[in-house]
């Protein structure tokens, strides 16, 4: 599989990437084999927790509730709670049996391994700030809210499965030359930027719509596809560190969004105490200058 040469473009991407079975991580696996031999003390909270740790399998989730549920009751289910209680537990289980792992289909390069499971890292994390802020903020679907954000970047996830090579590239790319913008990068290697491929995705899997507007940056006067836009910003620019010059504008933005302080944002993120009075420093020369 990993031999193949790459998809010539947007469509060839699609036609491959819907074609072929989308792995989990592999502590996922583990994790439901251990619910499957409890099933009998095992409920949809569990199973949810496991999905909603793995942005590989909650997409999957997604698209086979598409698949199977009726048109109406597909257009109500926008979190995996709702699609894990549609299916059932015993049902849950026999349609996600031995999946492939990501660990399996990439463990012939491990630089192709390591960088997706980063990507994966950023994912989780930009998962949880959504959470976060949707809270706050009192919205009223707070885990629509963070799955948007754990899917945001599912695209970029099976193109290091697809062609890890040119994510490989990608990757090295903007290592070289921090200043370069991701989407620049993409239409580079790959001939168009990953937001194309993600909502072709989507569609494709027949994703809900409420979903597919979120997970839409071009729908960021929304506020709540504003919040996961900073979500998914900030996880990537924090993926190495607390050191992205972009950060102090994520910041600035995330505290417009809730309506906050600097250092009540700062303790909230749990930044570096080291790294506190620069970015309190940041936060009080931009106030200056705009004064």
């Amino acid at each position: 599989m990993l031999d193949k040469r790459p998809p010539r473009d947007l469509a060839a991407w699609l036609s491959q990437i819907t074609s072929e079975e989308i792995p989990v991580l592999r502590q996922t696996v583990r994790r439901l084999d251990e619910a499957r031999q409890n099933i009998d003390r095992v409920g949809g909270r569990q199973i949810t927790d496991i999905v909603l740790q793995d942005p590989l399998l909650a997409v999957r989730v997604l698209a086979y509730i598409q698949s199977v549920g009726s048109r109406r009751l597909r257009g109500d289910i926008t979190n995996i709670a709702g699609a894990v209680m549609m299916l059932g537990v015993e049902p849950f289980f026999r349609a996600f049996d031995r999946p492939q792992t990501l660990e399996g289909r990439l463990g012939p390069q491990p630089a192709a391994l390591l960088g997706v499971l980063q990507v994966v890292l950023r994912t989780q994390r930009a998962a949880r700030y959504a959470h976060e802020w949707a809270f706050a903020r009192h919205d009223m679907n707070v885990e629509e809210v963070a799955l948007a954000a754990l899917l945001h970047d599912t695209a970029e996830i099976l193109v290091w499965c697809t062609a890890p090579e040119l994510a490989l590239e990608m990757r090295q790319r903007q290592h070289a030359d921090r200043s370069l913008r991701s989407g620049v990068v993409q239409q580079a290697v790959l001939g168009f930027p990953l937001a194309e491929l993600q909502l072709a995705l989507c569609h494709a899997w027949h994703l809900p719509e409420l979903l597919v507007t979120m997970m839409d940056d071009g729908n960021a006067q929304l506020p709540r596809v504003r919040n996961v836009k900073l979500a998914v910003d900030l996880a990537r620019h924090t993926a190495d560190g607390w050191t992205d010059p972009a950060i102090t504008d994520d910041l600035s933005a995330v505290q417009g969004l809730l309506h906050i302080n600097r250092e009540t944002l700062l303790d909230r993120l749990q930044v570096p105490p080291e790294l506190v009075p620069r970015f309190l420093e940041d936060d009080r020369g931009r106030s200056g200058a705009g004064l």
